[in-house]
């Protein structure tokens, strides 16, 4: 699977490269990036909930391409999202970088989600109103490729976002220097689900680290449970996106009342 998304990645690497090589390479976003791990910090009951923009996936085909990202950034500030994760990954989710713009209204903190290989795609990243960006470990063939990512985006005002899927992932990612962890609960072989991954890989939390579960969290009483474990945040994508009404679907995942 990873391997697909290595290959789909090799133009849009190359065509950074000869925007680099010719000085064409977009400029440094020059607005206020609000903090994606501050935002985290939940003052109520549970874990925060990062919403998730994502409009198809490769398990589930097209999910919803009707709602637009503008809209989906409303429901998701009113519905209480701590921040916005947003897939900008063209061929097998439909995304696109230009939604981060786009989704940027209300003010809340954005975690561009792709798959991010070259330090250019930091520096593409930097030229849009994210805050974080999410780099998976695994993708990385050595550790150095890991690091040097992680510190560029610290180098341009990026929080890094390591996502992880078992424990030699999570050793690699501290290796890296990784200190926001993020847990997939999705088997990348199988496409099955099991929030039983962020269970037990929790107990490897460190002091000082900020975890954040993704995939398969379908209700409050997880969200509680998560946050009772150690998680800062959630990820919600799919279950929010594949409601008929994506704002309410979150408001039940915050417990915020809807007007």
């Amino acid at each position: 699977m990873l391997d697909k998304f290595r290959r789909a990645k090799a133009g849009e690497i190359a065509r950074l490269r000869q925007a680099a090589d010719a000085g064409r390479l977009p400029p440094a976003f020059s607005g206020k990036r609000p903090s994606f791990s501050r935002a985290l910090v939940s003052p109520g009951p549970g874990a925060a909930v990062i919403a998730e923009y994502k409009r198809a996936s490769p398990s589930r085909g097209e999910i919803n391409l009707g709602l637009t990202p503008e809209l989906a950034a409303e429901a998701y500030a009113r519905a209480g999202a701590a921040a916005m994760s947003v897939l900008t990954e063209e061929r097998y989710f439909q995304g696109h970088l230009g939604f981060l713009a786009d989704m940027s209204g209300p003010g809340l903190p954005l975690l561009r989600k792709d798959f991010l290989l070259d330090p250019l795609q930091v520096v593409q990243t930097a030229a849009t109103p994210a805050s974080a960006l999410l780099l998976i470990a695994r993708m990385f063939l050595l550790d150095s490729e890991l690091f040097e990512m992680i510190k560029r985006a610290e180098r341009l005002d990026l929080e890094p976002v390591v996502e992880v899927f078992d424990r030699a992932d999570l050793n690699r990612a501290r290796r890296a220097g990784a200190w926001i962890i993020q847990v997939n609960n999705r088997d990348l072989d199988s496409l099955e689900v099991d929030l039983d991954n962020s269970r037990r890989l929790v107990e490897l939390k460190e002091p000082g680290e900020t975890w954040i579960s993704a995939s398969g969290i379908q209700d409050r009483g997880q969200v509680l449970e998560l946050g009772g474990l150690g998680f800062a945040a959630v990820l919600v994508g799919s279950a929010l996106m594949a409601s008929s009404d994506p704002g309410l679907a979150l408001a039940k995942l915050t417990g915020r009342k809807q007007p």
